[in-house]
């Protein structure tokens, strides 16, 4: 076993154990930082598939921009959610079973198949100039740098509204 299919399995059950603790902690800030470890582990599992495009973008959109509007929303949020009535699922145990039953098949179908255990090849240069184009026509006005900048302009009144709400009802309770 090589050192990078060493680092493999460990991201990717360090991945797979915090993504479990989003779903089953108790507490939403506590969810929101598992699933930023989460995030982590995946843009860590880009790398080693050597695809560096693809492990920066996970970390600057995912963990640099959705994880932390999660918790700043959660922050924001968290005195006006109490807990009502029971938090568990009356079908638990058929999910359960329906998940295992997945994985399973899942895992027998990637141990039947030889292309599971092929070696990664390296990628042609060709795959970095597209990458380069793509990130220019990101900052030309001809192309998408219009939609780009609408989207942040949004998420910013967003993020701004949702503060000036916040502030709003707190000084009303007082």
């Amino acid at each position: 076993m090589t050192a990078l299919q060493i680092i493999f399995l460990i991201t990717a059950i360090v991945t797979l154990g915090s993504a479990c603790m989003v779903v089953f902690t108790r507490r939403i800030m506590h969810a929101a930082l598992w699933l930023v470890l989460a995030l982590l582990g995946v843009a860590i599992l880009f790398a080693t598939l050597q695809s560096g495009f693809f492990a920066v973008v996970q970390v600057l959109v995912y963990i640099g921009a959705i994880a932390t509007l999660f918790i700043f929303a959660v922050m924001m949020t968290r005195k006006s959610m109490d807990d009502t009535g029971s938090q568990s699922n009356r079908g638990w145990g058929l999910a359960l079973v329906g998940s295992l039953a997945l994985f399973f098949g899942i895992t027998a179908v990637l141990l039947t198949w030889g292309g599971a255990q092929t070696e990664l090849l390296e990628i042609p240069t060709v795959y970095g100039e597209d990458i380069q184009l793509f990130g220019l026509s990101l900052v030309d006005p001809m192309k998408y740098l219009i939609p780009f900048e609408v989207a942040s302009v949004l998420l910013m009144a967003a993020l701004v509204a949702a503060i000036f709400l916040t502030v709003d009802v707190r000084r009303n309770r007082s």
